[in-house]
């Protein structure tokens, strides 16, 4: 979640045809195929969010931010991050506006809680997230270790409401898909495998993107799941009559095969 993908994205990369948008309820599994007439099993997840567990989850500070947080002022966010539950743990993940111009902000990473759990190569992470519809909200799902391997799952910005930033910092390459099933308050499903020899994304069920770079073999991880605010370099800041900001995340899962 680099300030270089905080970057105007008026003249995207040429995408996919468009998709649906998703009516299925926020909550819901994708349903195993039917191999031979038989339903086939489903992979069995290495982890499960449970965003409200202390142990699977840190709130509010990242090695991701300058000294672990709680500003980044260097990426143009109006960040202040705190740890309140009900700024993340809900799997609503909130800002609000402070008297000194800055945000309160949830943030939850896998770094530094005691099960510590991080992705690896060949891992595949699903999602589903509802986007937030204020201008200036910067919701993202992405990947930390040491001051790198970064991958964004996703980042989005209300003000281009049809478009998914998905980023992969590690070897250097990026999207941007725009559908119309993306848009503000829309529910968007997400899919990244993250291979040695390319890391592959899916919005709402159909392959959009497969970078062909990769992670390398011995790629790993800690996630990060937040929502910023931006501070209007590279898009707009939040209006002033808004004071409030959220987005949702339904599920979280990493599959290992």
């Amino acid at each position: 979640m680099r300030r270089l993908l905080g970057r105007p994205t008026s003249t995207p990369a040429s995408t996919p045809a468009s998709t649906p948008a998703s009516t299925s309820a926020p909550g819901s599994a994708p349903v195993p195929a039917r191999v031979g007439g038989t339903q086939a099993s489903a992979p069995v997840p290495v982890f499960t969010a449970d965003f409200g567990s202390t142990a699977q989850w840190v709130a509010g500070r990242s090695w991701a931010y300058p000294n672990g947080g709680p500003t980044n002022p260097g990426d143009n966010k109006l960040d202040y991050l705190v740890s309140d539950a009900s700024f993340s743990r809900t799997g609503t993940f909130r800002a609000t506006r402070r008297p000194d111009g800055k945000w309160n902000t949830g943030l939850l990473t896998t770094e530094g809680s005691s099960e510590g759990f991080m992705v690896r190569t060949g891992d595949v992470l699903e999602s589903r997230v509802r986007l937030p519809s204020a201008l200036g909200a910067w919701p993202a799902i992405w990947t930390w270790l040491d001051g790198d391997n970064e991958i964004d799952v996703f980042e989005y910005h209300p003000d281009n409401p049809d478009l998914l930033e998905l980023s992969n910092h590690v070897k250097g390459s990026s999207h941007y898909h725009r559908d119309p099933a993306i848009g503000p308050g829309r529910w968007v499903d997400l899919k990244v495998e993250f291979g040695s020899r390319s890391v592959v994304w899916w919005v709402n069920g159909k392959q959009v993107f497969a970078d062909r770079r990769g992670v390398g073999r011995r790629w790993r991880a800690y996630l990060i799941v937040n929502l910023s605010v931006c501070a209007g370099r590279y898009h707009p800041a939040p209006d002033r009559d808004v004071s409030a900001m959220s987005y949702e995340v339904a599920y979280l899962r990493v599959i290992r095969p």
